[in-house]
């Protein structure tokens, strides 16, 4: 049995921005705080938060959405990917970024609030520290 859930954010910066630093592997690193190996071709694979997400992109459309396959390694062998669709819309503020993981281990809830607390909070100081700057 899986899960599936929801969640987004406003990040302080452009769609571009945002969606060119997550298929990066410096960016992505910046932004979250974490070791990240990232390109920005489809097929290609990645891995984030020091090796424990890992994955491949499926669909990239430039500045709106990124789909990736997406597993941990608390995963059981047995479980099959996760997947996450990202998207970005612009919005007073900056961008707001929904993203849907689908397919979730039902042992892996703790994924939800993890988004929450692992990546968008990160990238929101980030970015708003980057945009101090300006």
């Amino acid at each position: 049995m899986t899960i599936e859930f929801t969640v987004s954010a406003v990040i302080p910066a452009s769609p571009k921005e945002i969606y060119d630093a997550w298929l990066n592997s410096d960016g992505h690193t910046k932004m979250t705080g974490s070791p990240a190996h990232s390109t920005a071709i489809v097929g290609d694979p990645f891995d984030a938060w020091d090796g424990y997400i890992s994955g491949k992109y499926l669909k990239l459309e430039p500045g709106k959405r990124i789909v990736q396959s997406w597993r941990g390694s608390s995963y059981k062998d047995s479980d099959a990917d996760s997947q996450i669709e990202v998207t970005f819309e612009p919005v007073e503020g900056g961008t707001k970024i929904t993203l849907a993981h689908t397919n979730v281990p039902n042992d892996q809830a703790s994924h939800e609030p993890g988004w929450r607390t692992h990546c968008f909070a990160p990238m929101q100081k980030y970015f708003g520290v980057l945009a101090d700057k300006d």
